[in-house]
């Protein structure tokens, strides 16, 4: 058992409670390599903002349990290194699918877990969620639960249809489960392709223009649950200026559209309080590579293709951090 206090972590509990109050939501960042991890270290540690590094069940086995974990712990020490006193560090496993990967986590040195059960007929969700929770918060890691469905890919989870959060449902949810943080679906979508054309509108210059997010849903849900943290999943903006240089370089993206972001920061100013990105990470990572091979097609050395796809991932990190989610200048040093 390897406790996340041991590595320098924190769980998601203080964090939240000051999100909420202050009127902006912590960035929840996937990543699978160095690289990814170090472009959201940097970012958090030059805008002073705490940070979830969330990884999925596939990154997970991707990237290596026993890696992983001295991954955090590297990061919390690399914070240090950059000049963050106190750095605000959760390592958070995102869509976890059963009880056994969340013991796993928690017992490797997770410090949050996410239980997704929304696929579940209600009352499994419960039992699958509460089950999580006892067992999480006896070594005081918080816990995510979800309720209603989002739509798109992301890794193992894949839905063809939304399925919006019931308002009446999340107070018996919350009761019944004891989780800390609950995830909603109020429009937000997995992947790069989160809406077809045929669910879009155009602007006057033709581009696509996403429906907008069910504020109605969310407004619901904080009426029900004043102060609750809430989670949004799906919450990339595909930015279209990377798709933009990936498909001038070779890339295939048809109409690949994100959530806009004076929705999120709407959203953010709220009860939502963790909004996850990771496709944006991914897109900024594939364009400056792409790039790289395009204009210098004899490079091979890593270095010189990885180097600048961190620092594009860190300039995404850093816009979202300062002008999206409001979470600059919230550490105290």
């Amino acid at each position: 058992m390897i406790n996340y206090k041991d590595l320098g972590l924190v769980n998601t509990k203080e964090m939240f409670a000051k999100a909420i109050k202050g009127g902006y939501a912590i960035p929840a960042f996937n990543f699978n390599n160095m690289e990814q991890l170090q472009a959201i270290v940097q970012a958090a540690v030059e805008t002073k903002s705490p940070v979830i590094i969330q990884v999925s069940k596939g990154a997970r086995a991707y990237a290596n349990q026993t890696l992983l974990r001295y991954m955090a712990e590297g990061a919390v020490a690399y914070a240090k290194e950059l000049g963050a006193k106190n750095p605000e560090i959760v390592l958070h496993l995102d869509h976890g699918d059963s009880f056994e990967t969340c013991k796993s986590c928690i017992d490797m040195g997770f410090s949050s877990v996410m239980i997704d059960g929304s696929h579940l007929p209600y009352d499994e969700n419960v039992a699958l969620t509460k089950k999580v929770v006892e067992y999480a918060h006896q070594f005081d890691v918080t816990v995510e639960g979800e309720l209603g469905i989002l739509a798109g890919v992301e890794d193992d989870v894949v839905a063809e249809t939304h399925t919006y959060t019931r308002p009446e449902e999340v107070v018996d949810f919350v009761t019944k489960t004891g989780c800390d943080s609950l995830a909603i679906s109020i429009g937000t979508s997995h992947g790069a392709n989160k809406f077809t054309p045929e669910q879009c509108t155009k602007d006057a210059q033709g581009h696509l223009v996403p429906p907008p997010l069910k504020f109605d849903v969310l407004a619901g849900v904080e009426k029900e649950l004043p102060g609750f943290p809430i989670v949004l999943h799906g919450a990339s903006s595909v930015p279209q200026e990377e798709v933009a240089k990936i498909n001038k370089y070779g890339g295939a993206l048809k109409d690949a559209i994100g959530i806009p972001e004076e929705q999120l920061r709407k959203a953010a100013a709220s009860a939502v309080c963790k909004i996850n990105i990771d496709s944006d990470s991914r897109l900024a990572m594939t364009a400056a590579v792409r790039e790289v091979f395009a204009t210098n097609p004899g490079e091979f050395d890593p270095r010189k293709y990885l180097g600048p796809a961190r620092e594009n991932m860190k300039k995404v990190y850093k816009h979202k951090i300062e002008n999206v989610l409001g979470s600059a200048n919230k550490l105290v040093d």
